[in-house]
């Protein structure tokens, strides 16, 4: 390919097309006086230290752009970076457009700083800042449009003056924008996006939980206070799965994650925002939660025969995240199916489910509860079964929580003496005794004084039945 070198050192006003590479190298002055101008380069733009660009037209740039002049003339005009291949920009002076376009799938790298005084338009390809750090600088006023997955600053985005600004930044695979918002004046702020969140494990109360799978760096230069808008996506970065009420915009201190406030909104499991209380001191910001998110307690699953049908019913506390809960049935103890399903209600009190089986009890049916977290995890209960003609012979547990005592409702066709017990998750003895049912109704059991509170096990069984339960104490 034919390559030739132009040298400016007058006052000119340039038009050039040409289809080889043309590398331009100015050491005196190039000025475009109106939007009319149009100068092409179809290979690298130098711009010495000895040069005066004023450009008020367009200057479009095929290849490397290298900028050496310091105080540069802003202009009216617009930059244009086109290329086809991966270009660079480089120099020791930030290059200053007053527009700027880029237009190139093959992306461009910023070794030195490139400012923009109107309006940056977003075409196509990536803008990757060195990692000295050079800047895509978006000076006071400034604007930029058409940004998305694949077209935004991959690195390190710097913002002057007093408005509110959303620093169009990512990766190489998603953008992940960050906003400030509500400054108190004119300021100078740096912003990258980072995966990985370091030091998860050091909070402050009362944040108890850090999202580990991203954040951002702003660093002040100058300026004041303000506040820091984030958002989650979920189908571009995992998200934990918290409680939406208890999320909170966070800041790492140089030592401790701490808790910066905010109210999100949004769904986690989706897409959803959180902006900070207004904060003077930056560094790492993230996403940190209040609240322990412990699994889905199953309190009780009971099975009774009623009038010709099965009556399901359930007790669940701590519920977060579960999508529904299935009944599952089984003729042979072996083959299951689904008999009703039941969506969750997430209210993370304590709720009372239920559902009814109508088909036909030949024998005996084995029931189980199968619980389905948002995120497709299941978990299953233990297996409770109903033989036919026993609806008589049951024992429930009526009320839960418990307090001083724990209440069973014995049918009308159990009578016998068990034996009961209450221990804790790990088999602890607390409580056990004998219990003689000789009528239908209620019968009380008695807890320990001082009893802590907590999950227990009561068991109530003889050498021919036994009833398993999971009390909570309060």
């Amino acid at each position: 390919m034919k390559t030739r070198f132009l040298i400016l050192s007058g006052l000119l006003l340039l038009s050039m097309l040409d289809y080889a590479q043309v590398d331009l190298r100015n050491t005196g002055i190039l000025y475009s006086s109106n939007s009319s101008d149009i100068l092409y380069i179809n290979g690298n733009f130098t711009n010495t230290s000895t040069a005066a660009l004023t450009n008020s037209g367009t200057i479009q740039v095929k290849l490397n752009l290298i900028n050496d002049q310091a105080s540069m003339a802003v202009g009216t005009g617009t930059l244009t970076l086109n290329g086809t291949s991966a270009q660079i920009v480089s120099g020791s002076q930030t290059f200053k457009t007053y527009n700027l376009i880029t237009t190139n799938s093959s992306g461009i790298t910023l070794n030195n700083n490139l400012s923009v005084t109107g309006t940056h338009t977003f075409i196509n390809g990536l803008i990757t800042t060195s990692a000295t750090p050079n800047y895509m600088v978006y000076e006071a006023g400034s604007s930029y449009t058409g940004d998305n997955d694949t077209r935004h600053v991959n690195g390190w985005v710097k913002k002057f003056g007093s408005t509110a600004f959303t620093f169009p930044v990512g990766d190489a695979s998603w953008e992940r924008t960050i906003a400030l918002t509500s400054l108190s004046g004119s300021g100078e702020f740096n912003a990258k996006y980072y995966t990985t969140t370091p030091n998860t494990s050091q909070m402050q109360s009362p944040l108890v939980s850090m999202d580990p799978n991203e954040y951002w760096a702003i660093t002040k230069v100058s300026g004041g206070s303000a506040a820091v808008a984030m958002n989650w996506n979920n189908s571009k970065v995992a998200f934990p799965l918290w409680v939406l009420s208890s999320i909170a915009a966070s800041n790492y201190n140089g030592s401790l994650w701490t808790d910066q406030g905010g109210s999100a909104t949004g769904n986690v499991t989706t897409t959803g925002a959180i902006t900070s209380n207004i904060i003077s001191s930056f560094n790492l910001l993230t996403f940190g939660s209040r609240m322990v998110v412990v699994p889905l307690t199953l309190i009780s699953f009971t099975a009774t025969e009623e009038k010709g049908s099965v009556h399901l019913a359930w007790e669940t506390t701590n519920e977060y995240n579960v999508s529904r809960f299935s009944v599952e049935r089984s003729d042979d103890g072996l083959t299951y199916y689904s008999v009703a399903t039941v969506a969750a209600r997430n209210s993370g009190n304590t709720e009372y489910y239920s559902a009814d089986d109508n088909k036909t009890i030949n024998q005996i049916a084995y029931y189980r509860l199968r619980s389905t977290d948002i995120d497709g995890k299941t978990k299953l209960s233990a297996t409770v079964t109903i033989r036919k003609g026993e609806a008589g012979h049951q024992l429930q547990l009526l009320t839960n929580p418990v307090h001083s005592q724990v209440i069973l409702q014995a049918g009308d066709g159990l009578k016998d003496v068990f034996d009961y017990e209450i221990t804790t998750a790990g088999g602890q003895f607390i409580v056990k005794g004998k219990l003689t049912i000789d009528h239908a109704g209620q019968y009380n059991l008695p807890l320990k004084q001082n009893m802590p509170t907590g999950s227990y096990i009561l068991s109530v069984f003889n050498g021919q039945k036994r009833f398993s339960y999971k009390i909570i104490k309060n």
